[in-house]
């Protein structure tokens, strides 16, 4: 049975280490040389044909390497069984000691996944506002629009009748009035036009309703994130900052020169530049993320704002258009 040291490092940073006994990894280094002695070729022997004995003296530190590498990762994952470790990133390992016949011993150093810590959420307080009536306005404007595409739908005229058989010389029948009547209500399944006036009122006062629910638990969530605080990994800045050096390696390629040219132009380093993109701290808070829903008119539109997958893919556009202004700034843009 393995054991382990877990120590919680700042910024989310965990170091394990690990002591395997020789019994538990013997297993792993008989496969691992079966399977690498079936593809050495050694002089005086066919190939895979050698003694097992004579492969393991020819592989020497290649064997041992190659039993590391599965053997690490999996004892990894062993010791991280039943503790609320989540890595975010690709675990580090370092060997501390190994001999064939003897045990194991290693540190492995991986990234937790944040902890986000949340202070007393029943002190906050907040109102719950009131929604607005829907005006006689706002329902004849959505009865219009339904109306003119209707219309659209519609066969524009019939064709001219003789006038033996009109009476009028040149008359054209059209197909319905150039105002909504009961025909047109019938066709969007209501009964007449005060049936669905009355029908668009109720779907409009259903609508402010839910979207007022949703800007008051919004108004919950934004006292919460004052009360609550998350330490960054390293990992997740160092990625962030990648993507950014990445745009301006663009921008930079799009003037015709080279990085290297324009940090030198610059005056700066690659490090300074990273330094003052951490200053700059390119984030979008959830206010800043609700301001730019609530520009949103088209009701429909602005609905499927409430899941979280529209929500992030939005906060992600509003990051690269923050980030994209910084390095216009940068480069001169």
């Amino acid at each position: 049975m393995i054991t382990k040291n877990i120590t919680n490092l700042p910024k989310s940073i965990v170091e394990v280490i690990i002591t395997v006994p020789w019994a538990d990894i013997a297993p792993t280094w008989d496969q691992t040389l079966v399977k690498m002695a079936s593809e050495i070729e050694i002089a005086g022997f066919r190939k895979g044909a050698a003694p097992v004995n004579m492969v393991e003296s020819q592989l020497g530190q290649r064997l041992q390497d190659e039993v590391l590498k599965t053997a690490m990762p999996n004892f990894l994952i062993e010791a991280l069984k039943g503790t609320d470790i989540i890595p975010i990133d690709y675990p580090k390992y370092d060997l501390t000691s190994f001999v064939k016949g003897q045990d194991l011993q290693f540190k492995a150093t991986v990234t937790n996944r944040p902890k986000v810590t949340v202070g007393d959420y029943k002190t906050i307080k907040v109102s719950k506002p009131t929604p607005k009536g829907v005006t006689e306005e706002e329902v004849n404007k959505v009865i219009d629009d339904l109306f003119k595409r209707w219309k659209t739908r519609q066969p524009a005229a019939s064709s001219p009748q003789p006038a033996a058989q009109t009476g009028q010389a040149g008359s054209i029948n059209f197909q319905g009035g150039n105002q909504p009547d009961d025909t047109f209500a019938k066709a969007m399944g209501a009964t007449t036009m005060a049936d669905l006036k009355e029908k668009v009122r109720k779907d409009l006062e259903a609508n402010v309703s839910y979207n007022t629910e949703l800007d008051y638990e919004e108004a919950i969530l934004q006292e919460v994130e004052k009360i609550t605080t998350v330490e960054l990994p390293e990992v997740l800045i160092q990625d962030e900052l990648n993507r950014m050096l990445v745009s301006l390696q663009r921008r930079v390629a799009d003037m015709g020169l080279l990085l290297e040219d324009y940090l030198k132009s610059q005056g700066k380093t690659l490090e300074q530049i990273k330094s003052e993109w951490r200053a700059e701290n390119v984030s979008i808070s959830d206010a800043e993320l609700q301001a730019e829903i609530d520009k949103i008119t088209d009701l429909r539109v602005k609905q499927q704002f409430q899941s979280q997958e529209p929500r992030l893919h939005l906060r992600h556009a509003l990051r690269q258009t923050r980030t994209l202004d910084l390095l216009k700034k940068m480069v001169g843009g």
